[in-house]
């Protein structure tokens, strides 16, 4: 029983640090572990280009149902 309740608090906790960190991302932009380090690899051309895979997928997603 308290392994359980150990998993679930750790789980819980994890997905609310992600949900932060997705926040900060939006407000200020930057990416990776290095405060005023940007990630080089996610310029705009990537993130361009990753959101346009998400979207093909997410069509042809659509379409199977």
């Amino acid at each position: 029983m308290l392994f359980n309740v150990l998993v679930h608090v750790l789980t819980e906790t994890s997905r609310h640090a992600g949900h932060a960190d997705i926040l900060r991302e939006q407000f200020d932009g930057a990416t990776g572990t290095v405060v005023g380090q940007p990630n080089a690899r996610h310029d705009a051309a990537f993130r361009e280009a990753r959101r346009a895979e998400v979207e093909r997928a997410a069509r042809a997603a659509a379409e199977r149902r």
